[in-house]
């Protein structure tokens, strides 16, 4: 029981465990990020970089909630507002290198735009996880 609530319920300044803990808050925004990515390109014909964008803005909010609430759940910033911001502009560089990613993949490399949604996503990972534990922990 104690693994569980270390695992699942307690705060933790762990990057280990932290990280553990992203892969739940970044699969459930990604499963939401990818659903309407899917949707919007094959049910409504929106362009893949623009679908991007927008699966990107729905899907952000939710990650905010779970990130700052389970994963990083730390006071270091007083100001929400300020809070928010910086996550949202992790989140855009984030997106940043996504659409370039996707392009590279889609576009140049041909490969199908949701094999290349995946790859995008799992190495944008790497730098929304770092960029905001260093945004709440400075470390």
């Amino acid at each position: 029981m104690s693994t569980i609530n270390k695992l699942f319920k307690k705060r933790t300044d762990d990057p280990r465990l932290q990280f553990f803990r992203y892969i739940f808050v970044g699969g459930t925004a990604f499963a939401i990020d990818l659903s309407i990515y899917f949707t919007l390109v094959n049910y409504f014909d929106v362009h893949y970089l623009i679908a991007a964008i927008i699966a990107f803005l729905i899907s952000v909010l939710g990650n905010y909630i779970m990130s700052t609430k389970w994963v990083f759940n730390q006071d270091k910033i007083d100001n929400k507002l300020v809070e928010f911001n910086l996550f949202i502009l992790i989140s855009t560089v984030g997106l940043i290198f996504t659409e370039i990613l996707l392009y590279i993949f889609t576009d140049l490399l041909i490969i199908n735009y949701l094999i290349s949604k995946v790859i995008a996503s799992i190495l944008v990972l790497f730098w929304n996880f770092t960029a905001r534990r260093l945004m709440f922990y400075g470390r």
